[in-house]
């Protein structure tokens, strides 16, 4: 009985250590404590290990009923509360790490992508260069078939607003979106901006092109991140919701 009484207490430190876990990681990393794979790895060992702590909660769970102990019971029913959250925040993420090609370069426009310009000199320690579809790995139409068939929903924007009265509603909405403005060259009709996620503080970067087309105008747009592979469908994500704001 005694053995079931610590068991459970221990299953409960380990559940609030696998939280810590789960927030100190990507923190670590976002204010350069640690480097980017100890942080990647400590999100696979707090998923890994809620996972488990919720499978020996049952366990415990049937134990403690079985016994009479009320208020292990409680202790393992809260223990495996906490073991689902790093699942619950990340099982979704890594869910759709498979459903989406591993790209981290997206635009509206694969044959003429919107070119950075300002941001490029933000770009040259990055993991990422800047061009589009360069690496021997996803050279430019292999980029570009991929982006079309996993996000054939990506459109640009037709828009009856002028050129200049576009570039200001962009400005406005992409500052709306939380992204901070680098650039705003209005005669050239482009935008440029940096998304910094909360979590690990990664940079992706958005160039939004804006061109006449007769009385209205066109809009492209593209958006990339600084480090990583795969983007999870992040920067599809962002030109959708910039779409939609629109």
């Amino acid at each position: 009985m005694e053995e079931v009484k610590t068991s459970t207490r221990a299953l409960l430190v380990s559940a609030v250590v696998l939280l810590i876990i789960l927030v100190t990681g990507p923190l670590g990393y976002k204010f350069s404590i640690v480097p980017l794979e100890p942080s990647l790895v400590s999100l696979l060992i707090a998923v890994a290990g809620g996972a488990l702590v919720f499978l020996i909660g049952l366990v415990y769970l049937v134990i403690a009923m079985r016994s009479g102990l009320g208020r292990n019971r409680n202790l393992v029913i809260v223990s495996m509360i906490l073991g689902l959250v790093p699942v619950g925040i990340m099982g979704p993420q890594m869910a759709a790490a498979g459903d989406v090609p591993p790209i981290h370069d997206i635009t509206t426009d694969t044959a003429n992508p919107p070119e950075f310009v300002a941001i490029v000199s933000l770009r040259k320690d990055a993991p990422n260069g800047y061009e589009y579809g360069v690496s021997e790995a996803w050279p430019a139409e292999k980029l570009g078939a991929a982006t079309m068939e996993a996000y054939s929903g990506l459109q640009p924007i037709e828009s009856g607003l002028s050129v200049a009265e576009a570039v200001d509603r962009t400005e406005a909405v992409l500052q709306a979106m939380g992204l901070k403005i680098v650039a705003v060259d209005k005669a050239a009709g482009l935008v440029e901006a940096t998304a910094t996620t909360f979590w690990f503080g990664f940079k992706d970067d958005m160039v939004v092109r804006i061109v006449g087309d007769g009385e209205g105008s066109r809009i492209d747009l593209r958006s990339m991140s600084r480090v990583g592979q795969s983007d999870v469908g992040a920067n599809a994500a962002r030109i959708t919701d910039f779409v939609d704001r629109f």
